[in-house]
């Protein structure tokens, strides 16, 4: 059976991914980011992209695009920057314009009428009243609903990151893929990669360069999950100095056998929290950030067009591909139930 899917907000595709090994076929990818585009389609040569504002997008060339083919599939993750936790935690209000993208993930539900939908977000979007209405609207156009915060670790993810997920379906009762997966480390997917020095991948010769002083700082912080707090006071940077000022995971390192921090769009910037490889005198790659996104090896990176900052920021806003794998499985197997 051909499953038929559509990626809003696709990012640099790392939702496509999982959803193509897990069966589906994504007939339409719709991003505004130019560098999220290019990497796109770089790695889905296959899928029309349309780059653009999603709110000037219309549903009727997308079903042109469908040619009266069932959408069996449509999943996205809208951009909520506001009711992210770094967000709220800096002190910053949540009143961000992309905040109310989610309406537009409804608009196009209700225009294409898939049998299935997946939305991945933020989990301080649960308690927003526009996410309430939203799920009150679906529920109202006959899908049954269920999401929940989960943690991607339990799904394959060498990473600590929880997300909001939510699954619906027109054909019947639905839930969320639940996390059965072992434990996956930093170790297990970043100890071998091959050395910077030697390298012929573009996207592994990505790191920053530091100041003497800052590198004789990062040279200081103790291998294995050392942290700022670890260092003599000479070390101290000045923005430091301040009580309660900086998150505590800052110019730290990553643990060998414990999961990554969130990968964020920070990721290459030891001062955006703890993105020090454990043992190298450096922050991670950003093929390492990529595999610690779990990534395939060879997923491709516009490097001579975007900058080192476009690409960390797009590896970390990704959904991690075997996450998306997990539930776009599991929802493969909804359909085949009821679809045959």
């Amino acid at each position: 059976m051909n499953l038929n899917a559509i990626d809003l907000f696709s990012g640099c595709g790392g939702l496509t991914v999982g959803m193509h090994k897990a069966g589906f076929k994504t007939r339409c990818a719709i991003e505004i980011d130019e560098a999220a585009v290019q990497a796109y389609k770089m790695n889905h040569k296959k899928t029309k992209v349309i780059q653009g504002d999603i709110r000037l997008v219309r549903t009727s060339q997308i079903k042109k695009l469908l040619k009266n083919k069932p959408l069996h599939l449509l999943a996205g993750c809208p951009p909520c920057q506001g009711f992210s936790s770094i967000r709220r935690l800096n002190g910053i209000n949540v009143t961000d314009q992309r905040n109310n993208l989610i309406m537009e993930y409804l608009r196009f539900v209700k225009a294409l009428k898939p049998l299935t939908i997946m939305m991945e977000n933020v989990p301080g979007l649960k308690n927003y009243y526009l996410f309430k209405e939203m799920v009150a609207e679906l529920r109202n156009l006959g899908y049954s609903i269920d999401f929940d915060i989960v943690n991607v670790k339990d799904f394959g993810v060498p990473q600590r990151r929880k997300r909001l997920v939510l699954v619906g379906s027109k054909l019947g009762e639905i839930l969320i893929a639940k996390g059965r997966s072992k434990k996956v480390t930093v170790r297990d997917v970043i100890k071998n990669v091959e050395s910077i020095s030697t390298t012929k991948d573009p996207v592994h010769k990505l790191f920053p360069k530091h100041s003497e002083r800052v590198q004789r700082m990062i040279m200081a912080v103790p291998k294995d999950g050392g942290s700022r707090h670890d260092l003599h006071w000479r070390y101290e940077l000045d923005c430091h100095k301040r009580k309660n000022v900086g998150f505590n995971d800052i110019y730290g390192r990553l643990r060998w056998d414990d999961y990554s921090t969130t990968i964020t769009g920070g990721c290459l910037n030891p001062s955006k929290g703890r993105f020090l490889h454990p043992t190298k005198n450096r922050t991670i790659t950003a093929r390492e950030a990529a595999l610690l996104q779990s990534f395939p090896k060879g997923y491709k990176f516009p490097t001579e067009d975007a900058s080192k900052d476009d690409i960390a920021l797009m590896i970390g806003n990704a959904l991690p591909p075997k996450f998306s794998y997990v539930q776009s499985r599991n929802i493969k197997v909804h359909l085949e139930r009821y679809l045959g």
